[in-house]
């Protein structure tokens, strides 16, 4: 029993020993089961199994002494101190940052650790017999904790930071919160333990300690004095206490706008001028009231507040500009007023209640409009537009007055006339100075009840200035047209009427309008009286009954009735017309029905026999072939002469299978009829140069065709610069798209190179007459002799002349 509990005692002591040596009475058995080492009913009964003895280790970091740092020791309860057990580690950090002693199995650390990078390391323990490599106790698995000190300072890792608060904000209102991080063991000691203070901007702000909120220390932040503040906030661990490691970041807090300031104009007057003559809707001017706040705290509207104002002129608001526009909204006269005074009033769209007590957000000003004189046109006085004649009025006679009056102070004379277009037939003319209307021509209402003209006033020495009027001049009625029968009335009667039955009624038209309306009078004329067939009716609604007056008609006897009836209006004066109802009699079955009168009626007929439509038909055939027919015959004709004029010259090949006389036949050919046949104009300036000496691109096409043949002095002939040339031309037309897919023929007007004679004309040469050598021409052949001798005697007679 004593021997069970010694082997106990040794291992407990020896985990005491390493508990004091860290500091910490922690102690956690890793390994051990049942009936192992401090269990109560094992140390009664005596111990059964053997296992491992240590207690969690622990290494401080940062550790900066120059030996290995002692961690602890691990220890089998089986081992004597004989040295026969061999211990061994393995897991991270073994045998690179953690070492152990093989016999005593004390591990120490051999690097600086760092737990913020790793917090613990988990290694496995075993336990050998040295002699035979064999396990004596199981494999286990150990934890070695890196224990924590205040070695790194907080730090903001969500900057940078930005918040606002709107400005005159109460004492105490949060604006944002800040947080900073510590990477020490929040866990151990105040390492992690974090405050937080302002170090600069503490005057407008403050911040909670623990939770970094930041508030306002003052309730005066005025946007429009300072918008922004960079404030510093500072974070310190170990809770603040002295030693403790800080850090601190910048914090961006912005004052945001509110309606605070009430619009104001820079001017208490301001002034424009408009000319009177400005149409309804010009703008005369702009107007802004300036405010110290951003946004729509700025939006503002513009009223007119004065009555004159009001009822003279128009505001409205540029919402770009937040400017007032000024309109004019009446016409305006130089001569009724000259100077108007507007009173204009800017406000806030918006106002915040909050604010209120701070005065009222408008503010006025006084804009003065000065008018300007114009020379104006005549105006018309009154505006009446409507005149009225009698239909039957005389040529001369007036039909009205019409008067304007030059509205400038000048008050110049006025002159009339009557736009013409509007009045093309001259019905009326117009006195030029009285403006007096009267009739140019007798007038009809029947033919045109209404005349619409314009009249001009122009002042009498401008007649740019003009001013029209539209007059609507009404034709009244006067009795002058009798009344009529409605239409040509014809009536039937049966053979068996009977007396008093109805045969027609009839009514009457008059193309007069009496304004008390017409009233209508019927009765048989007086050509009539002795009539006893019929009778007239007057019916007293402009309408009258035509009845039977005997019984029974004969056809045989008379078949036609002319009845004249006589019709008057009411004038006055009072007009009547004859008309005649012509009442024919016809047979009629038992029911009244009419079955024939006796009218005869004759159709001539009109129709053609089948044969001679089918004759013109064939004749109108024919015209239409041959119209065709010569219409293509022209047209082909046409194209004929077309295709001949078009015909291209460049297939008029002109071949001569005969040799030259050399440079002096002159005869042989006529060279003007060869050049003649082509077109030497469409040569490019680009295409004609060849050997040196020639004219380049500059060259005048014109002077190749009347070029003089040049005497070549060396008989030896160089033809290169000729092929070169005409290869590069056959280049060119066979890359031409454009070329026709014919053969054609392309004429070269070429001279070749240079002549060594210098230029015989004198238009190049800038020397006079008189400094001339021409001895040189003797040596050039006989061809020249003649000339050397007729240059030769010109110099010997200027020489005696000048001696």
């Amino acid at each position: 029993m004593a021997k069970g509990l010694r082997g106990c005692l040794c291992p407990m002591l020896l985990l005491l020993c390493a508990m004091q040596e860290l500091g910490c009475w922690a102690m956690h058995t890793a390994g051990q089961g049942p009936g192992e080492p401090g269990d109560p009913a094992l140390l009664a009964g005596g111990r059964v199994k053997r296992g491992w003895v240590w207690n969690q280790f622990f290494v401080v970091e940062e550790y900066t002494g120059t030996e290995p740092l002692y961690v602890g020791k691990i220890h089998s309860d089986s081992d004597e101190g004989d040295g026969s057990i061999k211990y061994t580690i393995s897991g991270e950090g073994a045998g690179t940052i953690f070492l152990i002693d093989e016999i005593t199995g004390d591990i120490h650390a051999t690097e600086r650790l760092d737990r913020e990078q790793k917090t613990f390391y988990t290694l496995r323990a075993q336990a050998r017999d040295r002699q035979t490599d064999q396990l004596l106790e199981p494999e286990s698995e150990f934890i070695i904790k890196v224990q924590d000190i205040n070695d790194s300072e907080p730090r903001f890792l969500e900057g940078p930071y930005i918040g606002s608060v709107a400005e005159l904000s109460p004492v105490g209102t949060s604006v944002m919160q800040v947080m900073a991080s510590d990477a020490d063991d929040p866990t151990y000691g105040s390492s992690a333990r974090v405050v937080y203070s302002v170090l600069e901007g503490e005057q407008h702000f403050t911040v909670d300690s623990k939770t970094g909120v930041i508030r306002t220390a003052v309730a005066d932040l005025d946007r429009e004095t300072q918008d922004r503040y960079e404030v510093v906030i500072r974070a310190t661990d170990m809770a603040g206490q002295l030693g403790g490691l800080s850090g601190s970041t910048t914090v961006t807090i912005v004052v945001t706008d509110v309606n605070d300031n009430p619009p104001r104009f820079p001017q208490k007057m301001y002034q424009f001028s408009i000319v009177e003559t400005a149409p309804v809707g010009t703008a005369i001017g702009r107007v802004k009231a300036e405010d110290s706040d951003v946004g729509e705290n700025t939006d503002m509207t513009y009223q007119v507040k004065d009555e004159e104002g009001v009822e003279m002129f128009k505001v409205t608001t540029d919402s770009n500009t937040q400017e007032a526009v000024i309109t004019v909204q009446k016409p305006l006269d130089y001569e009724s007023k000259k100077v108007h005074t507007v009173v204009v009033e800017a406000l806030n769209k918006f106002v915040d209640p909050r604010f209120v007590d701070l005065g009222t957000f408008r503010d006025q000003t006084i804009v003065r409009v000065s008018v300007l004189d114009v020379d104006e046109p005549p105006e018309f006085r009154p505006p009446s537009n409507l005149l009225e004649v009698q239909e039957d009025a005389h040529v001369g006679s007036v039909v009205g007055v019409v008067t304007a009056l030059d509205p400038d102070t000048a008050n110049h004379p006025v002159r009339y006339a009557i736009d013409r277009s509007t009045d093309a037939e001259r019905i009326f003319d117009i006195d030029a100075k009285t403006g007096a209307i009267v009739t140019g021509k007798v007038l009809d209402r029947e033919t045109a009840g209404w005349h619409n003209i314009t009249v001009l006033a122009m002042e009498a020495d401008n007649h740019s200035q003009v001013s029209r009027a539209s007059l609507r001049i009404r034709i009244l009625d006067v009795n002058d047209n009798p009344p009529e029968l409605a239409t040509p009335y014809e009536a039937a009667v049966c053979e068996d009427a009977k007396p008093g039955q109805l045969i027609q009624t009839i009514s009457v038209v008059d193309r007069d309008e009496p304004q008390s309306g017409h009233r209508f009078y019927f009765t048989l004329a007086p050509e009539a009286t002795n009539n006893h067939h019929f009778s007239l009716l007057d019916i007293q609604d402009n309408t009258a009954a035509v009845h039977t007056q005997r019984v029974g008609f004969n056809r045989q006897e008379q078949d036609v009735y002319l009845l004249p009836i006589l019709v008057v209006d009411s004038g006055p004066p009072a007009l009547s017309s004859t008309g005649t109802l012509t009442i024919r009699v016809c047979g009629c079955d038992s029911t009244g029905a009419i079955q024939s009168c006796n009218s005869t009626a004759y159709v001539v007929s009109a129709t053609l026999s089948p044969g001679a439509l089918i004759a013109l038909l064939v004749c109108v055939l024919i015209l239409v072939v041959l119209v065709l027919l010569i219409l293509t015959l022209k047209r082909h004709h046409k194209s004929h002469l077309t295709s001949e004029d078009d015909e291209d010259m460049r297939d008029n090949v002109i071949k001569y299978n005969d040799e030259g006389g050399g440079e002096q036949d002159t005869e042989a050919y006529d060279m003007s009829a060869l050049r003649s046949l082509y077109d030497f104009s469409e040569i490019k300036a680009g295409d004609g140069g060849g050997g040196p000496g020639e004219g380049g691109p500059g060259r005048n096409p014109a002077s190749e065709l009347h070029a003089l043949p040049q005497w070549v002095q060396s008989p030896d002939l160089d033809f290169s610069v000729f092929r070169d040339y005409i290869c590069r031309k056959v280049e060119q037309a066979d890359e031409d798209l454009s070329v026709p897919p014919y053969d054609s023929f392309q004429t070269y007007a070429f001279e070749g190179s240079d002549s060594p004679v210098p230029s015989l004309s004198s238009i190049n040469t800038w020397s006079s007459g008189s400094e001339q050598d021409f001895s040189y021409l003797g040596g050039w052949g006989p061809r020249f002799r003649q000339l050397a001798a007729l240059y030769a005697g010109r110099r010997g007679g200027e020489d005696s002349e000048e001696s």
